[in-house]
Parts: structure tokens; sequence; C-alpha cells
């Protein structure tokens, strides 16, 4: 199951999935600092994003407590996949070269992609 959130729901997900369950007010003050969100736009993104299904809200009360249904490490497979699909035919090897010409790999980066390759060399 593939749901898609916009760019501004990933921000409002990011806030849950540090810490849940968070109320509303929670989120709210969270966002309204890191953001300069006002409340009815947290709050029309929380609903957007309960009736896509990546959030659940349990009733805590007199208040709901808000918990991801959507995991972050699907959500990022799923923007990887779409990201390598739309711009490099699928394919991991271009994406990489393409950083390596703008120069955007530091030599820290190298050694991890290098310990990466040598990693899947050895599983083959």
């Amino acid at each position: 199951m593939t749901i898609q959130i916009s760019d501004a729901e990933s921000i409002v997900m990011e806030v849950l999935w540090r810490r849940s369950p968070r109320s509303a007010e929670e989120v709210i003050a969270e966002l309204a600092r890191e953001q300069h969100w006002q409340e009815p736009t947290i709050k029309t993104l929380l609903n957007r994003l309960l009736k896509k299904g990546a959030l659940r809200a349990d009733k805590d009360g007199r208040r709901y407590s808000y918990l991801p249904v959507l995991k972050r490490e699907d959500w990022v497979h799923g923007q990887s996949r779409s990201l390598l699909n739309r711009l490099f035919d699928g394919r991991v090897a271009p994406l990489v070269a393409h950083f390596s010409e703008k120069g955007k790999l530091s030599k820290k980066d190298i050694g991890e992609l290098k310990k990466l390759i040598e990693g899947l060399d050895d599983e083959r």
C-alpha cells in the first residue's frame, strides 16, 4: 500500500515519527515554533493525513492522540524509488554519477559507498 503525502504533510509526519502518540496541541505547538504555521493549517494537514490513512487518531479522554500508520522507512523507500524512476530510469549508478560530477560527494561519502559496494560483493 502506497500512501502519497505532500511535502507539507511530510513535515507533520516527521513530528509524529520523532515521537508519538501526540495530541493535536503538541503537534501544533511544535510546528508553530518550527515552521511558523498557523493552527488551522496544521489541523487541515492532520485531517488530510487521517483521511489518507497515514495517521490514526485514538480518543484520549476529551482529545485525540495521533499516531503514524505510515512507517517512515516505507515513505522513504517510496520517495527514493519515485526519484530514481523519474530522473534516472530506475537506476542508482546514474544518480551517484550525477552527484559525483557535481562535486557533491565528500571523501566520507565515497568511503561509505565503497564499503556498501564491498558488502554487496561479499554477499554474492
